[in-house]
């Protein structure tokens, strides 16, 4: 009877070792698996392109002077018909000419300087071409000096007489950026993992950066550069 029971007891131990022992194999693999995937490396791609903007934005600002403000508004109106008039006449179509209200200074309600001005009211109009015509838009640009010959004054020199280009094409490039610019980081991730003599596994974690959108350079503000960079983490293994 005191044999069977140390028999039993040394089976049992035999059995409670062998499990003790797979327990910790498994646990051992488990840990070397973990350290495993804890090898990381980061890469970055970019997907740059150029694109024709697609629609131009054009102010035509010009000024007029008078004492009488009545006069001054014949004035305005009168230039404004002549270069509606002229864009017209150029192919500009009339649902892509707006006018905006003429901004009116009365220079004697001003209460700085001492010099008397020779008029007393100015008007400033703005006149804005919106089109998607712009090799067409362009190109009139370069022949507004024939209204200036007829006696209208044009200014320029201000933020919102700029002429604006702007792509609206976004959405339609952005697939074939994002994945531009993830084959890009995976080709720098493999030649990480190539040199370090690793091989490159799934991917871990991965952002998508804004899309940028610029002129290509100062002198051609209707090419715009689109840009976009992806951010990638991929798992290493030996």
């Amino acid at each position: 009877m005191q044999e069977n029971s140390k028999v039993n007891v040394f089976i049992l131990g035999f059995f409670i070792f062998l499990g003790l022992f797979a327990l910790g194999y498994l646990l051992a693999n488990a840990a070397i698996k973990v350290k495993e995937y804890e090898r990381t490396v980061t890469a970055k791609g970019l997907s740059e392109r150029e694109y024709p903007a697609d629609i131009i934005i054009w102010p035509i600002q010009f000024t007029e002077a008078s004492n009488e403000l009545i006069k001054l508004y014949s004035s305005v109106d009168a230039s404004s018909l002549k270069i509606k008039h002229f864009l017209q006449k150029k192919g500009i179509s009339e649902k892509e000419i707006s006018f905006s209200s003429p901004v009116i200074t009365d220079k004697s309600a001003q209460q700085y300087g001492n010099a008397k001005a020779e008029f007393r009211y100015t008007a400033m109009q703005t006149i804005t071409v919106y089109s998607e015509n712009i090799k067409g838009v362009r190109a009139i640009m370069s022949s507004l000096s024939e209204l200036g010959k007829s006696g209208i004054a044009f200014t320029g020199n201000n933020y919102q007489s700029q002429t604006k280009y702007i792509f609206t094409r976004l959405n339609d490039v952005k697939p074939d950026m994002i994945e531009e610019a993830t084959k890009q980081a995976r080709e720098v991730a493999q030649k990480f993992a190539a040199d370090s003599q690793s091989q490159l596994g799934k991917i871990r974690k991965a952002s998508q950066g804004q899309f940028s959108i610029s002129a290509r350079d100062q002198n051609s503000p209707h090419i715009k550069k689109v840009r976009v960079v992806s951010t990638v983490e991929y798992y290493l293994s030996d």
